[in-house]
């Protein structure tokens, strides 16, 4: 029975926030990735695009999201459904660290404005 502790996830780090990565092709899972999510204060992810569905919920704190152009705040106990090839940009506006609980299927990848592709560890 496959249990990732806390003391096993493994943390990577990329624009700012913090990705806490526990269930991957690595720990188990044969489809789905989940990890937790820690955006502090201040923090601005860039614009990019998604090749997978993504199923975010927002566990402490407040974010602002902008999805294919319109921009909501959503708080603790709100989630936000990211469709395939939509367009995603988080900030954090507030002066605390928030938490979030991120889904998705294996091999998410993410493309930047500039065309850059990202595969990220913690989704693969």
């Amino acid at each position: 029975m496959p249990v990732i502790r806390a003391s096993d996830a493994v943390t990577h780090e990329i624009h700012g926030a913090r990705f806490v990565s526990y269930a991957t092709p690595l720990t188990g899972s044969k489809e789905l990735a989940a990890w937790r999510g820690e955006i502090p204060p201040g923090t601005k992810a860039p614009a990019h695009t998604v090749n997978r569905e993504e199923i975010l919920h927002v566990l402490i704190g407040e974010l602002e999201v902008t999805l294919d152009g319109r921009t909501e705040r959503i708080a603790a106990g709100d989630t936000l459904i990211v469709n395939p090839g939509a367009t995603l940009s988080v900030e954090n506006p507030t002066g605390h660290t928030a938490l979030t609980w991120v889904t998705t299927s294996i091999g998410l990848e993410a493309e930047l404005a500039d065309g850059t592709r990202i595969t990220p560890p913690w989704a693969n």
